[in-house]
């Protein structure tokens, strides 16, 4: 049974079909020149490193194989786009193996910093080591596993903080506005800064006033909470300017611009495994334009200042750089 989740996903490959009919198959780079001026030291906060397989192989239990993503094809993007500093966040793919972030904030040197996934098994020892290497937080993965229970949720947000309360560290979600709305009661006390991914899984079609978005904007005008306004495509079908989103990145700015920060989610994966297909097929990356959809901060944000908070002082206190 396709889930909703697999549903929006196929929609947006169906959506961007028309631009990557001729795209070759790697990792995207710009196409369209920046428009504005990019502030000195601003941070791409949410990108990801698919490194060789035969040194970085994946995890056995992943739902999706993608296509490799190397650091120099990650700097020529940055490079394009005038963004300085970087945030790599490992995904799914590798389990709670962190070696392919590390060997990206490696090649990357002193402008990067990672956001780990871990375990209980995971000794704290490794994570005294990532910490020297510049990993600043663990990210609870729900939406491409699929959890959307509150009794799996809760518990495992509470351990994620539970771990890194004692380290000046931060938990990310990736996950969607019902969790959110379950597990907002944790959020407001959390020990630690807590991030979620991608507008919070807001649906750019729903607006506003849809269910659970207001239990988000309370987290952020709070200041409990931080969302990326990252990965556009996956809260619009609207490419390849998702004017529907407009809504949504105004009002998490308007509500409080100090706890908002930006990312491309390059390579853009494709976390949904084509049917007939098998999860260690691998499935091509989204062909998406970053440099458009840089584009679009101005029009979220038309407010330089502001722009400046999301691209720089909002990462650099998150992140420690």
């Amino acid at each position: 049974m396709l889930t909703r989740r697999s549903v929006l996903l196929t929609s947006i490959a169906a959506g961007i079909a028309m631009q990557n009919r001729n795209a070759v198959a790697s990792p995207s780079q710009p196409a369209t020149p920046v428009n504005f001026d990019v502030p000195a030291g601003a941070c791409d906060c949410h990108t990801h490193i698919h490194a060789d397989p035969e040194k970085f192989p994946f995890f056995s239990g992943r739902v999706y194989t993608p296509e490799p993503a190397s650091p120099e094809e990650m700097t020529a993007l940055h490079k394009a786009l005038h963004i300085e500093r970087v945030v790599i966040v490992t995904p799914s793919v590798y389990g709670t193996d962190n070696s392919a972030t590390l060997f990206g904030m490696k090649a990357r040197g002193p402008t990067a910093r990672g956001v780990a996934v871990i375990d209980e098994k995971t000794p704290e020892g490794d994570l005294d080591a990532m910490n020297q290497a510049g990993i600043r937080g663990i990210r609870l993965n729900l939406a491409t596993g699929g959890v959307n229970d509150p009794s799996i949720g809760r518990p495992r947000f509470q351990a994620a903080t539970e771990r890194v309360k004692n380290r000046n560290w931060h938990v990310q979600l990736y996950t969607n506005l019902p969790m959110i709305s379950a597990i907002k009661d944790l959020v407001s006390t959390s020990p630690v800064p807590v991030v979620f991914d991608h507008f919070g899984g807001a649906q750019a079609e729903l607006g506003v006033e849809q269910p659970g978005f207001s239990d988000l904007l309370e987290l952020v005008k709070s200041g409990k909470a931080y969302v990326k306004i990252s990965g556009a495509y996956r809260a619009s079908k609207l490419a390849p300017d998702y004017p529907d989103a407009v809504p949504l990145a105004k009002a998490l700015i308007a509500a409080n611009s100090d706890r908002i920060i930006w990312g491309t989610d390059w390579p853009h994966p494709n976390s949904v495994t084509p049917p007939g297909k098998k999860p260690t097929d691998v499935t091509p990356l989204f062909q998406i334009d970053d440099g458009r959809l840089l584009n679009q901060l101005p029009v979220w944000a038309p407010d330089a200042a502001i722009r400046r908070k999301i691209l720089v002082d909002n990462p650099a206190r998150l992140y420690s750089f």
